[in-house]
């Protein structure tokens, strides 16, 4: 009679539980070969207990995912918060990759890969793209930046959260993608703003308009997703902050204006982000550009 026997997948930690965070954390459980164990810290007590339930184990520190475990994901809100978090990881002990998934900058992955790499520990950016549904679905998208090595031990995890694309070995690549990314996708919800306000005004109906739009060359990430679900509905809550939004833009900023590469476009996006705060309060939905850009047009942004 022969025996088959399954060896248990490293020790992973996973630093904070957001709404991204969450999900991605979700989708290490129930895969013993991938992940031995699962330990889990956030600053909310009930995020942490809503993924013990689910399997994983809880941590009481930064430091105890750093004294215990193989491979730390980060996903946090600012790059504060990153830096401070790794630091008190690494202090905790040696684990062989820090992965951090925020989206952070690339000025601050730099300075980990410079904290890190002497003390042996592979340092990786892996900003993601998709939307809370998309991380607990498995379906994101990953832009990794980091050492060669030891990435395809890192991109059998990555995978659990969609599909990581490497975009090299320089500290930041990843971030420096992600900054890229979401430059487009805040400046579609802006020029659909404007065109749609324009479209209104002049009398058209705005579902036909998207209509008219996915069909035709106009298509973007905003009439796909953001005006069907959000805007046209009025209840603009898509899932992304216009806070982490502006502060994703400014990251940008500061690289390209460090770059020398001007940016008219990421410019208009930044005001009205901050607009959209002033207007709409610290809570704010991205999409709510679109009642900035409505007001200024002379309709009424807070109809029905």
């Amino acid at each position: 009679m022969s025996t088959t026997t399954t060896t248990a997948g490293p020790v992973i930690g996973f630093l904070g539980l957001g709404r991204m965070g969450a999900g991605m954390a979700a989708r290490l459980l129930g895969q013993p070969a991938l992940c031995g164990r699962l330990l889990v810290h956030d600053i909310a007590p009930d995020a942490v207990a809503a993924l013990v339930v689910q399997g994983a184990e809880p941590a009481a520190s930064a430091e105890a995912l750093g004294a215990q475990c193989d491979v730390v994901f980060t996903s946090l809100p600012t790059p504060a918060i990153v830096r401070e978090a790794v630091v008190a990881i690494a202090a905790g002990g040696s684990p062989k990759i820090i992965c951090d998934l925020s989206t952070s900058g690339p000025a601050l992955a730099k300075e980990l890969d410079a904290l890190l790499a002497p003390r042996g520990i592979a340092s990786f950016d892996a900003p993601v793209s998709g939307g809370i549904s998309r991380a607990h679905d498995g379906t994101l998208s990953l832009m990794i930046g980091g050492p060669e090595v030891p990435y395809p031990q890192l991109e059998v995890l990555l995978r659990r959260f969609g599909t990581p694309i490497y975009m090299g070995v320089t500290p930041g690549a990843g971030q420096t993608m992600k900054l890229i990314n979401n430059l487009l996708g805040a400046v579609a919800i802006g020029v659909t703003a404007e065109g749609m306000a324009f479209g209104i005004k002049a009398g058209l109906d705005p579902a036909r308009m998207i209509e008219v739009l996915n069909q035709s060359t106009g298509i973007n990430s905003a009439t796909r997703d953001k005006w069907p679900k959000s805007v046209l509905p009025r209840t603009f809550d898509f899932g992304f902050a216009a806070a982490l939004s502006l502060k994703d833009t400014n990251l940008l900023m500061e690289e390209a204006a460090t770059a020398e590469v001007p940016l008219p476009l990421g410019e208009i996006v930044r005001d009205y982000l901050q607009r959209t705060l002033q207007r709409e309060g610290p809570e704010a939905d991205f999409t709510a550009i679109a009642k900035v850009v409505e007001e200024a047009a002379g309709l009424d942004p807070d109809r029905a």
